[in-house]
């Protein structure tokens, strides 16, 4: 049978119907052996039929259980909450959002009032994207480079990240980079493909005999019983120690911002913690990095002064971030030869290009469907938390923050506003002048910015004026938000009762 260059469509769904009709319908008439020799040549026709059908029907089965799967329904019959979203988030994240309560959409323009929230992944953020009705942003994985942190928190918006969502993803990927620098396995693809295959005129005798001659050109070493160096022994670099444990390897780690949840996570007297950075490369024979990028502290953490210090064979995998390692450092040291490890990278790097000694790959280390619905189902969680009841985790730049609610009659109001000295007392004083009891509240900060959610006593009459006179008179207010009953579905409006100082002054 033959197959056009492109397949109709990239669903399994459709690729399987398509080739299972094709075979049908050409079985009879060509020998699958020459019409189709991508396919496994020992197979009969009908086990090829056999086999694409087998397909189509799971594909079926998945897309029964994906409708299943929709988004949850709701009583809500208020106006939505809105969320825009950028690059394509997985539909299994998307579907947290319960039906008919939030609209989520990529155009500004199909959200009635404006977004308010954003979503995205890898999309480059500018400021002017973000409308004065967003009240929160979410990043679908750990890094936030894309996004302006430190502009979002000078206008009062938490921004959020799903760390630990793509965690098995790096693992794996680190894993095989470790196989990839220990055995020439990409030099050795690269060599059958590039070499042996034009070399011998596709002959298949003489390719399977280079095959099997030229293996003495990639003798590599093994990782049982080497060392590996694990920098950053968060989410990931905790799961890379368990997994080079199981394999054989000696590990040493190093975070000297290490958490207590963090430390949990670790094996414990299975590795060894190392009391400095240096100490850790003096002693590693491979090296894992699991840092976050920060301009002032890890910006070429690995650069020459560290390489130095290494052993001359040292493999560095790098799944956190390009600018953590110093290219033109290692280029150096490769062409100085007092370098000669591997460099497996899914970043690119200017004075590395072209070296045969760094091996880079596209940025693969969430690139799998389960992370990427980890991360989205995440980031709408937290999302759907924050607007609902205010609370906050997983924050870049906000406070961890959760109220549980005391009486469900209360009404919440949330407060964002510069970590100045009296602010709260002044918030506090206006409400009691208002004659508002104050049932119970938090007042959380985080650098420069602090964060107030109350709970008060009934409902005010005017949430809305209310607001703007607190704005007016207490200086440091950057936004507050009334969101009705907490934790129930009184949610008052979504589309309103939030006040932006610096939008109103603008």
């Amino acid at each position: 049978v033959a197959l056009p260059s492109v397949l109709p469509s990239p669903s399994t769904h459709t690729t399987a119907m398509f080739l299972a009709k094709a075979l049908q319908r050409n079985a009879l008439r060509t020998p699958m052996r020459k019409a189709m020799p991508q396919l496994h040549r020992c197979m009969s026709t009908d086990d090829d039929i056999n086999m694409l059908s087998k397909l189509l029907e799971e594909a079926k089965k998945r897309k029964e259980e994906a409708k299943s799967a929709a988004a949850p329904a709701t009583d809500y019959d208020g106006p939505s909450f809105n969320v825009q979203t950028f690059n394509a988030i997985s539909p299994v994240g998307l579907q947290k959002y319960p039906s008919g309560k939030y609209k989520v959409s990529p155009e500004p323009a199909d959200l009635e009032g404006g977004p308010h929230a954003i979503m995205l992944r890898s999309h480059k953020l500018q400021v002017e994207e973000v409308n004065h009705t967003v009240r929160a942003i979410a990043r679908c994985g750990a890094g936030t480079n894309n996004i302006p942190v430190d502009k979002m928190t000078e206008m009062g918006i938490p921004v959020f990240n799903t760390p630990g969502a793509n965690a098995n993803a790096v693992k794996e990927l680190v894993v095989c980079g470790l196989l990839l620098a220990s055995r020439g396995i990409s030099e050795g693809i690269n060599h059958v493909k590039q070499n042996i295959i034009p070399e011998e005129d596709s002959d298949y005798p003489k390719i399977a005999a280079r095959i099997e001659k030229d293996k003495k050109m990639f003798v590599g070493q093994e990782i049982a019983g080497k060392t590996l160096g694990v920098i950053g022994l968060g989410h990931i670099g905790s799961r890379v120690v368990g997994a080079a444990l199981s394999l054989g390897m000696k590990v040493v780690g190093y975070d000297p911002a290490l958490s207590l949840d963090a430390a949990w996570r670790l094996p414990g007297e299975q590795m060894t913690r190392a009391s400095s950075i240096d100490d850790l490369l003096k002693e590693a024979d491979y090296i894992s990095l699991h840092v976050p990028y920060i301009k002032d502290k890890t910006h070429h953490l690995i650069d020459a002064e560290a390489l130095k210090i290494m052993k001359p064979g040292v493999s560095i995998c790098n799944f956190a971030r390009g600018e953590i390692v110093d290219g033109a450092a290692l280029r150096a040291a490769y062409e100085s030869g007092t370098h000669n490890g591997k460099y497996v990278s899914d970043f690119a790097d200017k004075d590395l290009m072209g070296h045969p000694n760094h091996l880079v790959m596209p940025h693969l280390g969430a690139s799998t469907g389960e992370a990427e619905e980890n991360s989205a189902g995440m980031a709408a969680d937290q999302i759907i938390d924050f607007l609902e009841t205010g609370s906050i985790r997983n924050s870049v730049n906000f406070p961890d923050a959760r109220l549980d609610p005391k009486d469900t009659q209360s009404s919440r109001l949330c407060i964002v506003n510069e970590n100045s000295p009296g602010v709260l007392g002044a918030v506090t004083s206006f409400l009691g002048d208002k004659g508002i009891n104050i049932e119970q509240q938090i007042n959380l900060s985080r650098g420069g910015i602090a964060y107030t959610v109350i709970d008060m006593t009934g409902q005010p009459d005017d949430p809305a004026g209310l607001q703007e006179e607190l704005g007016a008179k207490v200086e440091g207010i950057l936004s507050s938000r009334f969101i009705g009953v907490p934790f129930h579905n009184e949610l008052g409006r979504p589309g309103t009762f939030y006040h932006v100082t610096w939008f109103q002054e603008s």
